[in-house]
């Protein structure tokens, strides 16, 4: 983002008012913004403006993502970005849901509610000929209300392109009332700053996380990106960033237990990308995608899907590595190829749907295909949440008593220093010894109706309660 953008049409004639004002500003000593400024700190004097003057700036990381909404008019932002459609797109983005662009943006519902009850509170700020910097959601809003003017802090004459990024981000990480990024255009924002020459450590501290994190995001927005490629129908028809914002906590789970399982079982964590990805497209909650292991397709969908949709058999192939001769390795399994299949499959018929939707005109075959996909899945996910609540409750029952056992360990570790100094309640040892053989008791019983040929831990249960040897005893009669 270093460089310029050309100068904005009304470009000089802005500056000449801007110029002016300021000078006006400094005769009355009147009232100033900080902004961060290539590693210092600076006070910028605060001027009104008229509101349509200027410019959207085409950069803002605030919908970086919803920018592929519609590839014909992002296609003339790219190419004259101070137009009037250029920045007509831009207002009507501002004002966007970020997960969802058809829908208004609550958030900037409720910043018009507040600028018409309370007016403008925080300035905005500009470059000098009339960027906006900080503050294009307010404009816009401001603009809306009918309002002709609005304040801003002035950059110094020589701002750049990569100024006014550095200066927006820095507003933004800092921690007031701004309306964040959404999780997409944050993660470009960070990729920005990367590709700038900055070190990870830096752009996570400045961003608030941890690098472990960052890197994390870094996986995710790779993954995402690798989809959207994938993505490509037959018909030209693509999915785009804004189709993953609402993914964020899926998205992370998946890092976490993907990185987890690729130290032990590389093949297994390629699997489980896959098809959490594709539940994922499904629009499946992550309460549900978390229950999706590595063999998920294996053991609940290929004998359910479909004839036509069920991904072909496999084979795993000798790849060259380029420079090396002679030199070969194995690509992919077959399992992972096959499950990628089917998961590139659920990515194009996606894009289709969505391209459907927009024109009004419904991909039909997409759509069939996607719904086969996701009944089959249903009956899947609703498999594999049984199970898991099987394997629970078959490991919760040893895991009690071996939380019970450390407790006692930790008793007897703590019963002779009490007793020597003379700190033993012996009467509430006494009952809380009595509490304790009431509970074997009742396990006893339970364990003694339901093992035939009990092993030794449940014959030394069974010998250690005379209550429930009797009852064990009475079962055998």
């Amino acid at each position: 983002m270093s460089g310029s953008f050309g100068t904005p049409p009304e470009g000089e004639e802005i500056r000449t008012m801007v110029e002016g004002r300021l000078k006006q500003a400094v005769e009355e000593k009147g009232a100033k913004v900080t902004v961060d400024w290539r590693g210092e700190q600076r006070h910028l004097y605060v001027i009104p403006m008229p509101v349509d003057m200027l410019y959207f700036n085409p950069d803002t990381h605030r919908i970086r993502a919803q920018r592929t909404l519609d590839a014909a008019r992002n296609a003339i932002l790219e190419e004259d970005p101070w137009s009037e459609a250029a920045q007509d797109y831009l207002r009507y983005l501002l004002t966007r849901r970020p997960s969802n662009p058809t829908q208004i943006d609550p958030d900037y519902t409720a910043l018009l509610e507040e600028l018409e009850a309370n007016g403008q509170k925080h300035p905005g700020i500009i470059s000098p000929n009339g960027i906006l910097v900080d503050g294009n959601t307010r404009c816009a809003a401001l603009r809306e209300l009918g309002e002709t003017h609005i304040r801003v802090g002035v950059l110094p004459q020589d701002t750049s392109r990569r100024d006014i990024n550095e200066v927006e981000l820095s507003l933004q990480l800092r921690r007031d009332k701004r309306r964040e990024y959404s999780y997409i255009n944050r993660l470009i924002a960070i990729e920005d700053e990367l590709a700038s020459g900055r070190l990870e450590e830096d752009v996570a501290r400045d961003f608030n996380i941890k690098t472990k994190t960052l890197r994390g995001d870094r996986w995710i927005y790779t993954l995402i990106l690798e989809a959207i490629e994938r993505s490509v129908a037959s018909d030209g028809a693509q999915l785009r960033l804004v189709d993953f914002e609402e993914h964020q906590e899926k998205l992370r789970e998946l890092y976490r237990d993907y990185t987890e399982l690729a130290k032990t079982d590389p093949e297994g964590a390629e699997e489980l990308r896959e098809n959490r990805l594709a539940a994922t497209i499904l629009g499946y909650p992550k309460t549900t995608v978390r229950l999706i292991e590595r063999d998920f397709r294996r053991r609940y969908l290929d004998e359910r899907l479909p004839a036509d949709v069920l991904p072909p058999q496999q084979e795993s192939s000798a790849v060259p590595i380029p420079g090396l001769v002679n030199v070969v390795v194995q690509d992919a399994g077959v399992e992972v190829k096959r499950t990628k299949a089917l998961t590139d499959l659920l990515l194009r018929a996606k894009a289709q749907m969505k391209a459907g939707e927009e024109s009004g005109e419904p991909a039909a075959e997409a759509t069939n295909l996607y719904g086969a996909v996701k009944k089959t899945f249903g009956v899947a996910v609703k498999l594999a949440g049984e199970n898991f609540e099987l394997q629970k409750r078959q490991v919760a029952v040893p895991e009690r008593l071996t939380d019970a056992a450390d407790y006692v360990r930790q008793c007897a570790a703590e019963f002779a220093d009490a007793k020597a100094k003379h700190a033993l309640d012996e009467d509430a040892f006494d009952d809380a010894l009595l509490t304790l053989k009431a509970s074997l008791d009742r396990l006893a019983r339970q364990a003694g109706r339901s093992f035939t040929s009990p092993g030794d831990g449940v014959n030394w249960l069974l010998q250690a309660t005379s209550d429930a040897v009797a009852a064990h005893a009475e079962g055998e009669q």
